[in-house]
């Protein structure tokens, strides 16, 4: 009797789990059916595509003709390109695309005759510069362009099929002078790289407008910061002279400009920079001082040179008569230079036998005399100078050593202590 209910609990035991593993095999069939199905839907290839005008995608280069390209641009979809949308690609890069690449195109048309649409290449890549470059500008960054050619305004720049303009104000290298000077310096910026920032972008209006100046400018402030930071005191560079002024010359050693004050120029008397500077001229300039909460460099140029006063009694002798030339007068007298960075005074009763009232009655500045050489100090900087031959009277020294040279160098503020 036990034994028939054995066998009859075995057989019920082995139904149920044979119709579980026949639910479960068929969840897993369902399970592997979704996948195959999402892995499908997920494929671009077996999209179909509603194109439209206006729409950037991505095809696959079929084939390449001489007049057009044959794109595939999904499952249904093909397009051509023709040789007129394809103007903003390089000859090299025309010759380097094959069957198989990937090329982003724009949709003119989404239907010719032919059922196929008609796609370029030249909107596409202006409409994903478009994009790039409203991204430079919202993130305030700074782009290179190559200038392509100029008008009476300013430069024209490609920047990846969109053109944009850079007024000719906008151009730190043009010169503000006669219209032909500036003609011609944009002409020679044709075909080279500039470094830009986007002041205006307008989509819509097509409106790109950039400029250079605003660019260097702040990549010369990121420059300056770092090299304020590697500067000391005491050094000595090399630098360009970017321009001169009534008080000094700006001088850029390696992305910052320091002021060289026109009492740091040179050891010689110095009425303006443009004596002895001009723009474009390489110098060697010592660090006098940096004060980098202001961001402004002190620097000199004459302190990189020896300063003749230190040897000055080894080139010149008591008695010896030597041609100087009249730099400055005074009523007591005439300041004459007998090499740079050396000056003496021609007291007004050295300066012959009659009675002289003023030194121009004499001398004018720039008048080349010869002098002799009656009193030297190294110490004070002082060289009594006289144009009387010897016997011809006596020399006032004392009233001579008391009158000081008048100081007429303008004190420009630099933000920092100089000496």
């Amino acid at each position: 009797m036990e034994q028939p209910d054995r066998v009859m609990l075995d057989d019920k035991s082995s139904s149920a789990i044979n119709g579980s593993s026949e639910e479960n095999h068929q969840l897993m069939e369902d399970a592997e059916d979704r996948a195959l199905m999402e892995q499908f839907l997920e494929d671009p290839a077996h999209d179909y595509r509603n194109l439209q005008y206006g729409d950037t995608v991505d095809g696959t280069i079929i084939r390449i003709y001489d007049d057009e390209i044959l794109v595939n641009v999904g499952a249904k979809a093909e397009g051509v390109v023709p040789v007129r949308e394809m103007q903003s690609l390089p000859p090299e890069d025309r010759d380097a695309l094959k069957s198989g690449d990937t090329l982003l195109v724009f949709v003119i048309q989404s239907e010719e005759r032919e059922g196929r649409a008609i796609l370029s290449i030249d909107r596409a890549r202006q409409e994903k510069s478009w994009r790039h470059l409203q991204h430079v500008h919202d993130n305030n960054e700074v782009i290179d362009a190559k200038v392509i050619n100029y008008n009476k305004g300013g430069l024209l720049v490609n920047l990846d099929g969109v053109r944009g303009f850079v007024p000719a104000s906008q151009v730190s290298i043009i010169s503000r002078g006669p219209e032909t000077q500036k003609q011609s310096d944009m002409a020679k910026l044709v075909g080279t790289d500039l470094p830009l920032k986007i002041i205006e972008i307008n989509r819509n209006r097509n409106r790109l407008i950039l400029s250079e100046r605003q660019a260097v400018q702040e990549v010369r402030e990121g420059r300056k910061g770092e090299l304020l930071s590697a500067l000391d005191e005491g050094d000595v560079r090399n630098g360009v002279v970017t321009s001169v002024c009534d008080f000094g010359a700006f001088v850029d050693i390696g992305g910052a400009d320091g002021l060289v004050h026109l009492s740091e120029i040179s050891w010689s008397r110095v009425k303006h920079p443009s004596e002895i500077l001009q723009p474009g001229e390489n110098v060697k300039v010592q660090v006098l001082g940096i004060d980098n909460d202001r961001k402004r460099i002190a620097l000199s140029i004459k302190r990189t040179q020896e300063e003749p006063w230190l040897t000055v009694s080894e080139r010149y002798q008591l008695g010896q008569m030597v041609e100087a030339t009249v730099t400055q007068l005074a009523s007591f007298g005439a300041f004459a230079r007998i090499e740079d960075g050396i000056e003496g005074l021609i007291h007004v009763s050295e300066m012959g036998d009659d009675r002289i009232q003023h030194p121009r009655e004499v001398v004018q500045e720039g008048t080349q005399v010869q002098v002799r050489i009656i009193r030297i100090d190294p110490v004070r900087k002082r060289i009594g100078l006289s144009m009387r031959q010897p016997g011809e009277g006596g020399t006032p020294e004392d009233e001579a050593d008391v009158e000081e040279k008048p100081d007429v160098s303008e004190e420009f503020d630099t933000g920092v202590d100089s000496d």
